[in-house]
């Protein structure tokens, strides 16, 4: 055990945590059920006890220190853990649950997950709350293993082995089309193979890769299409394909919920590509845990396609 440990109040953890994630004593005293010059004292302590200000005021905003971004991942995971730990005694009843789930997305997956998760929820898990956290990566084992996030929803078209202690949940599969405005004046229906690779293309990388799924492809029949733009977010890049002569080849799920407002024409591939799968990623730590089980269930019961 660290010896700060044995001196320090655990409960100033919770205060670190709240104004960490919030960055305004008032916001943050209010989460805890305390009066703002109760934090405030707390809050003292705490930098005493650290020897750190651990937050600097700038503006109305409270600033983290150096020390203070080391510490608060570490001290989320903590207090996660203990949280889940003292609910694991007892089911998980939905209807009366506060719990939050994290899981990182790109805008592609919180596009096709947002709305009909919530709809449901509100209705059968009122209390329950969702955190999407950006995907930085493709898959986080690391953040899957330490529980800063419950589930990582990606996809995976290249059949790519799992690594050790993630279990894999497919999900929703969809197809490729490709996407142009609708006024193209070099389309007036849908591509050939030679014409598609005539014209230039937008390609979306959601983890920066240095090149897309698409172009991969392409490359092992000896084909190359020339990128004209490449960039990290499906919806944008649907906007940008209904304002440019640009193509885009995109899941058909975002491309035909969009089409109206980005002015967009959708056609079929002039090649073969094989759908689009996205997958629900766990850690099998969580294998059995009743909360776990039943998230796995309502995003498997979902009707993606009915969304937009």
């Amino acid at each position: 055990m660290h010896p700060l440990l044995r001196r320090l109040d655990l409960n100033l953890l919770l205060v670190f945590d709240a104004l960490y994630r919030h960055r305004n004593v008032g916001t943050a005293a209010s989460e805890l059920a305390i009066s703002a010059s109760a934090f405030s004292h707390a809050l003292g302590r705490l930098r005493q006890g650290l020897d750190d200000e651990l937050f600097l005021r700038q503006g109305n905003r409270m600033q983290p220190t150096q020390r203070a971004e080391h510490l608060a991942a570490a001290v989320a995971a903590a207090l996660r853990a203990l949280g889940e730990g003292l609910e694991e005694w007892r089911p998980f009843v939905p209807g009366q649950s506060q719990r939050t789930f994290v899981l990182a997305a790109t805008d592609y997956t919180a596009f096709a997950l947002l709305p009909p998760l919530m709809n449901r929820l509100q209705h059968s898990a009122p209390g329950v709350r969702l955190r999407l956290v950006n995907a930085e990566r493709k898959l986080s084992v690391e953040a899957l293993a330490s529980g800063r996030i419950d589930f990582a929803l990606g996809y995976d078209e290249e059949h790519e082995r799992l690594p050790e202690g993630i279990q894999a949940h497919d999900w929703f599969a969809d197809r490729y089309v490709v996407v142009a405005r609708r006024d193209h004046p070099r389309l007036a229906g849908a591509p050939t193979l030679e014409g598609y690779l005539a014209e230039r293309h937008a390609v979306v990388t959601p983890w920066n890769e240095d090149s897309g799924v698409i172009d991969r492809l392409l490359a092992r029949s000896g084909l190359r299409r020339e990128v004209a733009v490449q960039l990290p977010t499906v919806l944008a890049a649907l906007f940008l394909a209904g304002s440019t002569d640009f193509l885009l080849t995109a899941p058909r799920h975002a491309a035909q919920a969009l089409a109206e407002a980005a002015g967009l024409a959708l056609y079929p591939a002039p090649f073969d590509i094989p759908p689009y799968v996205l997958r629900l990623y766990s850690h099998v730590q969580h294998v059995g845990r009743d909360a776990h089980a039943w998230m796995i269930g309502q995003l498997k019961g979902l009707d993606i396609s009915r969304t937009g």
